[in-house]
């Protein structure tokens, strides 16, 4: 879409500060309202994955689910969440947020697990099970929101690059039905 590109989608947004982390939301709200008149037009829906606070200073201003479906309240139609747990798990008012995005704003649903101690914020997600994450209860939050779609297993993982495919497939699938 010309216009996400014109707009500096997929552009990153540095934070020096608070003053800088204001100013980087602004930037977004004003990105996501430039392209999604063409998103709208097209049938797309637009989501908004918040990236947890500790990756705030360099990879994404927005910060907590809460964050995010505020932005989406302003945008009105065509946009709604994707629930990444390694990103929100920690939040204490994850909960009440994922009521209010409900069925209608919830586009996507993100699992692994948190491993301690992290050696990587971006490579170190955890296969699920192996780290501190509640899955079962998130997941419960998340289906009584009304949310039918896919759970995508999402890891990020240096090590498990490392393993053959079909074993990481393997403990994947089981890991899926014990674990979340």
């Amino acid at each position: 879409m010309r216009s996400a590109r014109n707009a500096g989608a997929g552009r990153r947004w540095p934070c020096r500060g608070i003053e800088g982390l204001i100013s980087s939301r602004e930037s977004v709200r004003e990105g996501i309202a430039t392209i999604l008149p063409e998103a709208r037009k097209a049938g797309v829906p637009l989501a908004i994955e918040p990236l947890h606070p500790m990756q705030a200073a360099e990879r994404a201003c927005i910060n907590t689910l809460e964050q995010a479906l505020d932005v989406c309240d302003e945008m009105g139609e065509g946009i709604g969440v994707a629930v990444d747990v390694y990103h929100v798990w920690w939040d204490p008012k994850l909960e009440q947020q994922i009521r209010r995005a409900g069925k209608k704003r919830i586009l996507a649903y993100h699992i692994c697990d948190w491993l301690v101690p992290t050696r990587d914020l971006l490579n170190d997600r955890g296969m699920m099970g192996d780290g501190v994450i509640d899955l079962p209860r998130i997941r419960s939050w998340i289906e009584g929101a009304g949310y039918a779609g896919f759970h995508e297993v999402e890891i990020f993982s240096t090590r498990l690059v490392a393993a053959r495919p079909d074993e990481v497939l393997r403990v994947c699938k089981e890991r899926y039905e014990r674990c979340t």
